[in-house]
C-alpha cells in the first residue's frame, strides 16, 4: 500500500472502530446490568447476602468498562452497519460478555478459570453443558446461569443493540444469523420478538408452578426452556422431578424455543395453512414421530422400567435433542450406540432458522433435501424445461438459486468438518468414539446433553475444545470467520501505515459507514 493511501485509510479505520467499540460497550452495559440481578434477588436468601460482592464488584467493573467504550463516540451513528462491522461487534461483544460473566463463578463458587469460562460460554450460547455442582451452588449462581441463557437465547446483540442502533441493527441481525424480521422495521421487529419471548417465559413460569415446581425452580426452568438452554437446578435435569406433568409443560416450551419466530407468529395468529406448509415445520413433523418410534422400539423398551416411562422418554429425548434444549428425562448409562446416534443426528440438524437453537438448522437441511429432489426431477425433464425451485415460508414462496444451495452445502460441510475434528480431539484423550461424537455434537449444536465426558475434572483441552465448539455453533462459523478476518486485515493495514508514515492528525470523528480500500 502506498504511503498516501495508508494516511487516508487509518483515520477512516479509527472512526469506524470508535463506533464498533461504542456498540460493544453497550453489550457490556447490558451484561453488567444483568449481573446485578442475582445479588438483588439474594435478599430473599439471607444466608447468601455476604456472597453478593462476588457479583456486585464484577458488575461494577463491567459497567465501568462498557461506559468507557460507550463514551468513545459522543453521538451514535445513524448510518447502517455492514455485515463485516456487525460480525466484529458480535464477535467482540460475545467474547467479552463470556469472559466477564465468568468472574462471578470464580468469586462465589471458587471455580478455576477454565471451568468458569466453560460455564459462562455454555450459558450465553444456550448450550447447557455444565461443570457446576448444582447441589452445592448458591441460589444466586443458579439464577445467574438461567439469566445468561435467557439473554443469550434472545440474541444478545440483535435484541439489545438493534433497538439502539436503528438501521444499524440490520447488520447486527445478519451477523447473528437472524436475517429475517417479523416486520420491515428493525426496532418494531425486536419489540415483537421480545413480546413473544417474554410471553413464552411468563407462561412457562406459571405452568411449571402449577405442575408442581417451586417458584424458584419454575423461574429457572422456564428461562432455560424457552432459550433452549437446558441448565437445570437438579443434577438429573428433568428426570430429577420424575413428573409427567412437568415433562408435558417442558415439551411445548422446547418446541416454541426451537421454532422460527416468524413461524410462531403465524401460529399465534391462526394462520394454520401457512404454518403447516412451512418446510421446517414439515421436517419436524416427519423427524419427531420417526425418531420416537425408533427410540421406543430400539432402546427405551429395553432400559425403561415400565411401558409408560418408555413412551415418555421416547417422546421427550428427540424433542430435546432436535430443539437443542438439552434437558433429559433419563440416564444414558444403559443406552446402546444406536439410540445415542439417533440423538446425535438430531443434534446436528438442530432447530429452525431465527430461533434460539443451534445446529446446521432445519431450513438448510430442508433446502438440501429439496435440492436432491429437484435434481432427480430435472433428469426426467426436457433440456428446455424451466423448473421453479422454491419452498414455502409463511404465506409466500421463497425461490432459491444454485448460489443459495451452494451456500447451504458449504455451511453443512464446514459444520461436519468441525464436528469430526472436535470429536477426534476428545477421543484422543481416551474417550470412546461414541462418547466423543455425542459430547462434541452436543457442544457444537449448543444442545447440552452429556454422556459423562463433561465434568469439572475433565482434561482442560477437552473443555476448551467444547468451549470453541459452543462458540462456533452459536455464532454460526461465518460470523467468527468474517469477524476474525476483518480484525486481522484492519490491524495489518494500520500496522503497515504506521511503519510507512505517522498517522495523519485532526481526522474528522464522524462515521462514514464505508469500508476502506484494501
Amino acid at each position: 500500500m502506498s504511503t498516501e493511501r495508508g494516511v487516508r485509510v487509518v483515520p477512516r479505520l479509527l472512526r469506524r472502530y470508535r463506533v464498533i467499540m461504542q456498540y460493544t460497550g453497550s453489550l457490556l452495559l447490558v451484561c453488567g446490568g444483568l449481573m446485578l440481578v442475582p445479588p438483588l434477588a439474594s435478599l430473599g436468601w439471607p444466608s447468601e447476602v455476604h456472597l453478593a460482592g462476588g457479583f456486585v464488584l464484577p458488575a461494577v467493573l463491567v459497567i465501568a468498562l462498557g461506559a468507557v467504550f460507550w463514551r468513545l463516540v459522543g453521538r451514535p451513528s445513524r448510518r447502517p452497519l455492514t455485515l463485516q462491522e456487525g460480525s466484529v461487534i458480535v464477535l467482540l461483544g460475545w467474547a467479552m460478555a463470556c469472559l466477564a460473566s465468568a468472574l462471578p463463578f470464580m468469586a462465589v463458587e471458587h471455580m478455576s478459570f477454565t471451568n468458569a469460562v466453560f460455564e459462562s460460554v455454555s450459558g450465553w450460547t444456550t448450550t447447557g453443558l455444565s461443570v457446576v455442582d448444582v447441589t452445592r451452588a448458591t441460589h444466586m449462581t443458579l439464577l445467574w446461569r438461567s439469566l445468561m441463557q435467557l439473554a443469550g437465547g434472545a440474541g444478545l446483540a440483535i435484541i439489545m443493540l438493534a433497538s439502539i442502533a436503528g438501521p444499524g441493527g440490520a447488520g447486527l441481525s445478519l451477523a447473528e444469523g437472524r436475517a429475517e424480521q417479523l416486520v420491515p422495521h428493525v426496532r418494531a421487529s425486536v419489540r415483537l420478538v421480545l413480546t413473544l419471548y417474554s410471553g413464552y417465559a411468563i407462561a412457562g413460569v406459571i405452568a411449571y408452578w402449577i405442575a408442581g415446581m417451586s417458584l424458584f425452580e419454575a423461574i429457572n426452568h422456564a428461562f432455560t426452556a424457552v432459550a433452549t438452554g437446558g441448565f437445570s437446578t437438579r443434577p438429573d435435569s428433568i428426570a430429577g422431578f420424575d413428573s409427567a406433568a412437568i415433562e408435558m409443560v417442558t415439551i411445548p416450551l422446547m418446541l416454541l424455543g426451537g421454532m422460527n419466530f416468524l413461524t410462531a407468529w403465524d401460529l399465534l395468529h391462526g394462520k394454520l395453512r401457512a404454518f403447516v406448509r412451512n418446510g421446517e415445520v414439515r421436517l419436524v413433523m416427519l423427524l419427531i414421530p420417526l425418531c420416537v418410534l425408533a427410540l421406543f422400539g430400539g432402546v427405551c423398551l429395553d432400559v425403561a422400567p415400565t411401558v409408560e416411562s418408555a413412551v415418555r422418554v421416547a417422546v421427550f429425548e428427540p424433542i430435546s435433542s432436535l430443539t437443542g434444549t438439552g434437558y433429559t428425562a433419563t440416564s444414558y448409562a444403559d443406552w446402546n450406540g444406536y439410540g445415542l446416534m439417533v440423538l446425535v443426528c438430531l443434534m446436528i440438524i438442530g432447530g429452525a432458522a431465527s430461533s434460539t437453537a443451534g445446529g446446521i438448522k432445519q431450513y438448510r437441511i430442508h433446502l438440501l433435501i429439496r435440492s436432491i429432489i429437484w435434481d432427480v426431477r430435472r433428469a426426467f425433464l426436457p433440456r428446455t424445461a424451466v423448473m421453479e425451485t422454491y419452498v414455502w415460508r409463511g404465506d409466500h414462496r421463497r425461490y432459491f438459486t444454485a448460489e443459495h444451495i451452494r451456500s447451504a452445502g458449504t455451511f453443512a460441510f464446514i459444520y461436519m468438518l468441525a464436528f469430526a475434528i472436535g470429536s477426534i480431539v476428545i477421543a484422543a484423550h481416551g474417550y470412546t468414539m461414541r462418547e466423543s461424537l455425542f459430547e462434541f455434537g452436543s457442544a457444537l449444536g449448543t444442545v447440552g446433553l452429556s454422556v459423562g465426558v463433561t465434568t469439572p475434572t475433565a482434561p482442560k483441552l477437552v473443555l476448551w475444545t467444547e468451549i470453541l465448539g459452543m462458540f462456533l455453533g452459536r455464532l454460526e462459523f461465518f460470523v467468527v470467520i468474517v469477524g476474525v478476518r476483518k480484525l486481522l486485515i484492519d490491524i495489518a493495514v494500520m500496522a503497515r501505515s504506521r511503519r510507512s508514515q505517522p498517522m495523519a492528525r485532526g481526522a474528522d470523528c464522524t462515521f462514514d459507514g464505508q469500508s476502506p480500500p484494501e
